[in-house]
């Protein structure tokens, strides 16, 4: 798309190559991860206690996977994607759930409307310069009282990626560190929640470094948009 960020072309371009690929990999990824299914499941309910009716959108969502399990945990939730391939992979393989194409830094959603807000392993595309106006977009959509969940990988390079699957693509995923983020949270307003830290499970297709969990609130007080 002219004048977009060339990150966003190349995580775009590069997922919808590989979105089939990916999705057959890491289908029971969260089915043999027990820690992930804990943070998303005290995740639910603290939206849920603060935000009973209100909707919760997972950005990145790729094929659809955690979404779907939000689902299951009683939220009322949608899924966006940087990548059409992956959206049309999310439809067919959830038809009972929403997804949509969209971009996690210019979400179409108005000044408060959701109650819950999850990015699991999305913000790891999205280079430093730009993360806190992502984070500041969470902001802004989010009820005061709403919480975001963010999962990532912990360290402090960049794997670049060429191929992938056979396939050619040029995907960074950027390593994050806990601290960091904290920060990059509190400076877009939001307030900690909570923090876990996942050791490597060199079993895992997805996990062979340590993984992150953090949940932020943002704080009460103030109006937003009513529905």
């Amino acid at each position: 798309m002219d004048g977009e960020p060339a990150h966003l072309a190349a995580t775009r371009s590069g997922y919808d190559a590989i979105a089939g690929q990916y999705a057959e990999t890491f289908r029971a990824e969260l089915e043999q991860a027990p820690l992930d299914r804990a943070v998303l499941a005290a995740f639910a309910e603290l939206v849920r206690r603060a935000h009973p009716e209100a909707p919760v959108l997972e950005v990145g969502c790729g094929p659809g996977a955690v979404t779907a399990h939000l689902s299951a945990l009683h939220l009322d939730v949608r899924g966006i994607d940087l990548s059409p391939a992956m959206v049309d992979l999310a439809r067919q393989e959830h038809p009972d759930l929403g997804f949509e194409v969209g971009e996690m830094g210019r979400l179409d959603r108005r000044d408060g409307e959701l109650a819950g807000l999850v990015s699991w392993y999305s913000l790891i595309h999205v280079p430093a310069p730009h993360r806190r106006s992502v984070l500041e977009e969470f902001h802004r959509v989010l009820r005061p009282g709403g919480y975001v969940l963010i999962a990532f990988q912990v360290g402090h390079d960049t794997l670049h990626l060429d191929e992938a699957f056979g396939r050619a693509v040029s995907l960074d995923f950027h390593r994050l560190q806990p601290d960091d983020v904290e920060a990059l949270l509190d400076g877009a307003g939001f307030e900690p929640a909570a923090r876990m830290v996942k050791a490597p499970e060199p079993s895992s297709a997805a996990s062979q470094v340590p993984q992150c969990f953090v949940i932020a609130r943002r704080p009460l007080g103030g109006a937003w948009a009513q529905e």
